[in-house]
């Protein structure tokens, strides 16, 4: 009883071949006005459909360069007002 594949879709064929030697002015006429009637669209859903998967992301960062310090500004001239400079 092992029969294959093409021995078991052979009516199938059989008959669709049948269908449009006999019909398949028909038929085609009947799928252009399925698709152009909006057959081929998807079909919107209620829902969204986007999936989201919660995740978390581990990044390793190397700490930012401590600053230098400022050790030690000396000012040479003071402002007075800003008329005179002092010494």
């Amino acid at each position: 009883m092992n029969s294959s594949p093409a021995d078991l879709l052979n009516p199938i064929f059989n008959f669709l071949d049948a269908l449009i030697q006999n019909d398949g002015v028909y038929l085609s006429l009947a799928v252009i006005g399925w698709v152009l009637s909006g057959g081929l669209r998807r079909k919107s859903q209620d829902r969204n459909s986007a999936t989201v998967i919660p995740g978390i992301i581990f990044t390793m960062h190397t700490p930012p360069p401590s600053p230098t310090p400022i050790v030690g500004i000396e000012v040479d001239q003071i402002w007075n007002d800003g008329d005179e400079i002092e010494d």
